[in-house]
């Protein structure tokens, strides 16, 4: 199937997707982590909620290693914080389990960072922040039923995996030219996303996709 085809047909369904891997496991036998992506992470902890405390070993502690530390993948020979597997996996069993709250700036501090899975966590509404679209080096990013709401920003144009399935409308796209501009994409899904906005020109966005 070309990849016009499937992503005409992720748009039109309404199955949603999600990746979860290794959800807050963490890694061993790594080079130790930059001091100033552990200070990066540990600002970010300060703005989420943890209600399992599924972040517990995330401590400012002189010889906590944040390499070692729930959901994060670093590099094996840098020590460079590559991937932020923070979704949650139990949310159908424990829906009050999710992490909240807000997504600080900080992760932009993380100029490795690869991949980023907060899928099925409870932003409680909140707006997907547009700032993300500023991690260059994102190849995957997974916001899926992670209940944020509204306009879904036009400047995610790095990843080539791009999870945005909604809660039931609750996001929506101002337009869809910003997918033109996704000159890796090679997997799309935007079930359940409002995209009433986009029906007289949405066809057109997915024939300019490149071909892979």
């Amino acid at each position: 199937m070309s990849m016009r085809a499937f992503l005409l047909l992720r748009l039109l369904t309404v199955a949603a997707i999600t990746t979860s891997i290794g959800s807050c496991n963490a890694n061993q036998g790594l080079p130790a982590c930059r001091a100033s992506e552990k200070q990066a992470l540990l600002i970010f902890k300060r703005d989420l909620t943890d209600p399992s405390n599924c972040l517990s070993t995330w401590v400012a502690d002189e010889d906590s290693d944040c390499c070692h530390w729930a959901g994060v993948v670093c590099h094996h020979s840098t020590g460079r914080i590559h991937e932020l597997h923070l979704d949650n996996p139990d949310y159908l069993v424990h829906p009050n389990s999710s992490l909240g709250g807000k997504i600080n700036p900080s992760l932009l501090n993380l100029t490795h960072l690869t991949y980023l899975n907060l899928s099925h966590n409870d932003f409680q509404g909140t707006q997907i922040p547009s700032f993300l679209g500023s991690l260059k080096n994102l190849t995957q990013l997974d916001l899926t039923q992670a209940r944020f709401q509204g306009l879904i920003p036009g400047n995610l144009s790095s990843p080539s995996h791009l999870f945005l399935a909604g809660n039931y409308d609750s996001l929506k796209v101002k337009n869809l030219h910003w997918i033109s501009g996704l000159s890796r994409l090679q997997h799309l899904d935007m079930s359940y996303v409002n995209l009433s906005k986009a029906s007289d020109h949405w066809l057109l966005v997915i024939n300019m996709l490149p071909l892979w």
